[in-house]
């Protein structure tokens, strides 16, 4: 028996998707508030409605007096046949019009193996599949239609309404003022507060009512829960409830989680391949051995404040950096290589697959034109003819264009120079603190300083302060830059929805891809590979800065590239989770402790949706951001770091979830939108994929240490047997200490206990170049040029290798698998075949009407009627 509420005065159980008579559907709900501008918002309100009536859609108005807060109207829309009908004509969208009889695809063999990952069949396939046509409302008899009320699904039934209003003026028809147009509008001059089309029911139990198909509930209980993280995706479920786009993206995500798991496995044996080679790492040992690292004596890293070392004082960083620069190193760069052509071969056979089950074969992008964006329409007053439509239609003049194109042009150099700026200054940062630190973690009697000494080198400490400080300023202007991106590629008036996406996409991968990548670049390219030598070392700024470029430990760069990698990806990773997922959750608690203990008879279902938050409309553009910024991660630096695609794996499979937990709790349901690919986001993802495969090669090459130690093991090696020992002396120059400039030097107190003048000569330095007293004395020696030859030969040969086998692979797999091949063109040709039957069948009764009716006519009629006389038949 139904509650009664005082206020609900119809005795309706308000929990509804349904008008107050329970029969019209409530397609779209606009709520607003009366303030102090109250009689210019309710003109705009009575002009906006009574134009919405007239375009044929049904209104009803829930008082504020029947609202939980008591201030806030809602005003529910539905649309009636004749309207969708109209509409589904316009934007020919693909409805049913005979049962499918293509046999579905043969069971695959061992498929029991699968089924623990399975779920039900009533929640994959939610629909029978059917032979579809674009709608025409000339031909109604043409397609299944049982119920009219039934026969468009929410998700288009809400996207025709919202289209509709779109284009919906809310001035009188004697005033000529064609911006005051849309929703938008109104929307940000905040005549309505919120505009949404309503869940069908509540996310944690059924509906009710039995119309209502509790496609939400489904969807929480088999997709958005996180112990459901080993099971596959009710892919056709969300495109039904959601739309194409949003099914598309989490099919994307899906899948790259599923490809990710090989790249983590392999990973994962690579980085264990370190670990268990640790006891035959030669190098590390002479580096720790007190006999020959211990009585090596290094020249100060820095002027001044820095003393002089002994090798084995970096022991620690040694051994970590054996981890990742080992032989394996160079396998998983080639694998990574061949692994991502493999993803997006396989991710097109993937999209090609969904767009002929969900219907977007024929869904041609000319399609957007019809979706002309509303601001483009009131912006471009110019009207010229369409040589295809021979129709009028808005264009933006050539003059404006390119205005507006070399502004957007110059804000976004203007951005990317900033980025550089920040850079620079990080790098400086990196430059002068390196001093400090290595005075603070010099020899000193206070045991505290001696153990943190013995644990961070000077070179981890700097890395790791200026990492987390370029992670800081990363944050900053990723905030700043999205309004300015925004802003820009509004002021250039994008046509349709589809350019303003893929202009939008591109100005942000490109400033992001500067943003995130750039303190990566710079360790692994630049940073150790300037930095001459001891008397004639070079600096940043010229010698009257004092800032001496960096050098890489004696075991090279590359752990420090490790460092770098793993605090940005993870950071990014863990702020986008609390983000995504703690702040949501608070609020969750809180919103459902107010709507559970509402009475479903008193909290409506258009309020329990008002107070969920708004999918705005770049809201699937920022989760394609951060898994495509995720990407560039795992595929350009991966060299340098293996276990990158499993710290990826653990993240994705967190956020397919909490991406589901999010839209089916946390967000109204947003309007539905069809999409037939991940759009500019698949060449960003080429483009990395053929970049990835330079800058692995390049981190082998030079920031990594496996070339010289191949050069060195297989000929410059000492005795008869080819062995790793002798590496770490052969790989360090002398330099006489007499001859360093007092600017190099440090400072008086500043040498250790250990340093005496007296018996100690020289110092070393990494690089390979002639000792005193050589005739060619601080020159380069032939082994830096073998070893530089080598390093481009690898190069070379690694780039053509991976881009060989890439392109082999890409050309051995086809874009669309031959069965969807044959099935799309079995479909077409029984689709023409089925509309010809038609049109032949109706044809036959209009011509077997017309006879019978000329028959009965005639027979009606005498032999030679006379003009009055037919005429009085006729009457």
């Amino acid at each position: 028996e139904k509650i009664r509420d005082p206020h609900n005065k119809f005795g309706q159980n308000r929990d509804s998707v349904f008008f107050r008579d329970g029969v019209r559907r409530i397609d779209f709900v606009l709520s607003y508030i009366d303030d102090k501008d109250g009689d210019k918002k309710a003109e705009r309100r009575r002009e906006f409605e009574a134009n919405l009536e007239k375009a044929g859609l049904e209104l009803e108005t829930e008082d504020k007096s029947e609202s939980d807060d008591r201030k806030t109207y809602y005003l529910k829309i539905h649309a009636p046949w004749e309207v969708l009908a109209t509409y589904a004509d316009v934007l020919k969208i693909k409805v049913p019009f005979k049962a499918s009889d293509i046999p579905k695809a043969r069971e695959v063999p061992l498929e029991w193996l699968t089924q623990p990952f399975r779920l039900p069949d009533n929640i994959m396939r939610p629909e029978p599949d059917y032979f579809t046509a674009p709608f025409d409302k000339s031909k109604v008899d043409f397609f299944l239609i049982d119920d009219k009320d039934t026969f468009f699904p929410p998700s288009t039934r809400n996207r025709i309404v919202y289209y509709i209003m779109t284009r919906c003026p809310y001035y009188k028809e004697d005033r000529l003022e064609k911006d005051k147009t849309g929703i938008k509008r109104l929307l940000n001059n905040g005549t309505y507060t919120s505009a949404y089309p309503l869940h069908d029911c509540k996310y944690w139990k059924k509906a009710q009512d039995m119309q209502c198909e509790s496609e939400r509930y489904h969807l929480y209980k088999y997709w958005a829960g996180f112990l459901c993280f080993y099971k596959e995706q009710p892919l056709n479920l969300i495109k039904k409830y959601y739309g194409e786009k949003i099914g598309i993206y989490f099919a994307w995500l899906g899948f790259y989680t599923e490809m990710l798991f090989f790249a983590a496995v392999m990973g994962v044996i690579c980085f264990v391949y370190g670990v268990l080679s640790y006891e035959d790492n030669i190098t590390s040992k002479e580096i720790c051995d007190p006999d020959i690292g211990g009585m090596i004596v290094m020249c100060p890293l820095c002027d001044k404040k820095c003393s002089y070392w002994k090798l084995n004082s970096t022991c620690l960083s040694s051994w970590q950096s054996h981890l990742f620069d080992n032989e394996g190193t160079v396998f998983f760069a080639m694998f990574m290589g061949i692994w991502v052509t493999l993803f997006l071969e396989f991710w097109k056979r993937r999209q090609a697959r969904l767009e002929y089950e969900w219907d977007l074969v024929d869904f041609e992008e000319e399609q957007q034109q019809l979706q002309i964006r509303p601001e483009y329409e009131l912006k471009c007053t110019g009207r010229r003819l369409n040589r295809i439509t021979q129709e009028m239609e808005p264009y933006l003049p050539f003059p404006s264009k390119c205005a507006r194109f070399c502004l957007s042009g110059a804000t976004v150099l203007f951005w990317t120079c900033l980025i550089v700026a920040c850079i620079m200054g990080v790098i400086a940062y990196r430059l002068a603190v390196y001093a400090a630190f290595a005075s603070v973690m010099k020899d000193s009697p206070t045991s505290k300083i001696q153990l943190v000494g013995s644990l961070i080198t000077p070179q981890l400490a700097t890395s790791v302060t200026a990492s987390c400080i370029n992670f800081v300023i990363i944050l900053i202007l990723n905030f700043l830059y999205e309004h300015v991106a925004i802003w820009i590629t509004d002021m250039e008036i994008p046509k349709t929805h589809l350019e303003y996406e893929n202009k939008l996409t591109m100005k942000m991968f490109m400033f992001q891809f500067v943003n995130y990548y750039s303190s990566c670049f710079y360790v692994a390219f630049f940073k150790g590979k300037f930095v001459g030598y001891p008397g004639n070392y070079t600096y940043m700024f010229g010698k009257w800065s004092k800032l001496r470029n960096e050098e890489c430990a004696p075991g090279g760069c590359l752990i420090e590239l490790t460092t770098q990698l793993l605090i940005v990806m993870a950071g990014k990773q863990m702020v986008g989770n609390v983000q995504e997922a703690l702040l949501p959750l608070l609020r969750n608690w809180w919103g459902s402790r107010k709507g559970r203990s509402h009475p479903e008879s008193t909290y409506s279902r258009w309020e329990q949706d008002h107070d969920l938050q708004n999918f705005s409309q770049f809201g699937l553009f920022y989760e394609y951001l951060e898994m495509v910024i995720q990407f560039g991660f795992i595929t350009l630096f991966v060299a340098s770091f293996p276990l990158a695609p499993l710290l990826a794996l653990f993240n994705n499979i967190l956020e397919v979830r909490v991406d589901a937990w999010k839209f089916t709790t946390q967000f109204r349901r947003p309007v539905a939108a069809k999409a037939r690919n991940i759009g500019a986001w698949e060449e960003i993802l080429n483009v990395v994929a053929i970049l990835s495969v330079v800058t692995n090669a390049f981190i082998v090459a030079f920031t990594s240490d496996m070339i010289p130690r191949l050069v060195y093991l297989y000929a410059y090696h000492t005795g008869s047997k080819a062995t790793m020992r002798g590496y770490i002396d052969n790989s360090l120059s002398f330099y006489n200490i007499s001859q360093i400039p007092d600017a190099n030097l440090p400072e008086a107190g500043e040498n250790p206990s250990w340093f005496n003048n007296s018996t100690i000569t020289t110092c070393r330095y990494r690089d390979y170049r002639y000792p005193p007293g050589h005739e060619k004395q601080y020159t380069h020696t032939m082994q830096f040029w073998h070893i530089l030859a080598a390093k481009l030969a690898f190069i070379i040969i690694m780039e053509h290798v991976v881009f060989v086998v890439k392109f082999f692979v890409a050309w051995l797999i086809p874009d669309v698998p031959a069965e969807v091949k044959a099935r799309i063109k079995r479909e077409r040709f029984l689709v023409q075949e089925y509309l010809h039957n038609y049109e032949v069948e109706k044809l036959k009764m209009q011509l077997s009407q017309s006879f019978c009716l000329s028959t009965e006519t005639a027979s009606l009629l005498p032999s030679s009627p006379s003009k009055h006389q037919v005429l009085s038949e006729c009457i």
